[in-house]
């Protein structure tokens, strides 16, 4: 299987090559670009706020171990100062006696008395030079120690400021990262406030059908008018043959009665004419 894919690689990059020649590489390295470029830029900015918070948490492991190096500095830093203090304090003592001992040898005796036992002068040069090259190394000792204490000194300051730095550096990039997320917050709220659309087809859909049941009820209200119109009319042949017939029978009943009446009226007076 491995085999097969360095061949593909192969075949791949002797292709590449012999299409581009010289500039294969560069091409190569544009199109790779491109491409992450690309995807980056298809990734949401809420995913990279997120990941730049992971990334701060990281730095606690950091700063605990800071921490416990500085501990650690600070306890041997305090060790070696009393173990500096109590040398110096040795070396001193040794000084002290080291100027005894050669104010003694002022004194050109044969013979010296010192804590109840004799000591010839040749003893006491012996003594001073072993007092004295004693002192040397303690001395030798002392200033490779004070050395050595400023050594952590100067590291343990160092870094109590780098981790002085990277709280600080902790605490700023927090603060930065909720100024994000609530720049980011106040960027989706517009942009959903801006996308904010309403479907026109389906209103002007909803206009159409309110405007067509409007012409269709005016269409039908002017039908059903239209049809009381007729209704209500009386033809016009009907109409005058009524309208004769009628005047016709009236006519001759007050024809007939006006008869009736003047029959009666005139009997009546021929009655009264009549001698009684």
């Amino acid at each position: 299987m491995l085999k097969k894919v360095l061949i593909g690689v192969g075949a791949v990059s002797a292709l590449g090559t012999f299409v581009f020649g010289r500039d294969a590489a560069s091409y190569l390295w544009t199109c790779g670009r491109s491409v992450r470029d690309a995807v980056k830029a298809e990734v949401p900015l809420e995913f990279e706020v997120q990941r730049a918070r992971q990334m701060v948490e990281r730095l606690v492991p950091e700063i605990r171990q800071c921490m416990h190096v500085i501990a650690e500095q600070q306890v041997e830093l305090e060790d070696r100062t009393e173990a500096l203090q109590r040398r110096r304090a040795a070396v001193e003592e040794q000084r002290v006696a080291l100027a005894l001992r050669r104010r003694q040898l002022d004194e050109n005796k044969p013979v010296y008395r010192i804590a109840g036992c004799e000591y010839s002068r040749g003893e006491l040069l012996r003594d001073l030079q072993t007092r004295f090259h004693r002192l040397e190394l303690m001395e030798e000792t002392l200033r490779r120690e004070q050395q050595i204490v400023e050594a952590r000194r100067r590291a343990l300051k160092a870094n109590q400021e780098k981790l002085r730095n990277l709280l600080a550096a902790k605490q700023d990039m927090e603060v930065q990262l909720e100024q994000l997320e609530a720049r980011l917050q106040a960027l989706r709220a517009a942009e959903s406030a801006s996308e904010l659309t309403v479907d026109d087809s389906q209103l002007a859909r909803a206009r159409n059908l309110i405007r067509e049941l409007n012409k269709q009820l005016e269409v039908r209200e002017a039908v059903l008018a239209g049809e009381r119109t007729m209704t209500d009319l009386i033809p016009v042949h009907e109409q005058e043959r009524d309208a004769q017939t009628t005047s016709g029978d009236v006519l001759a009943k007050v024809d007939a009665y006006l008869k009736r009446s003047e029959t009666g009226v005139v009997a009546e007076a021929d009655g009264d004419r009549r001698p009684h």
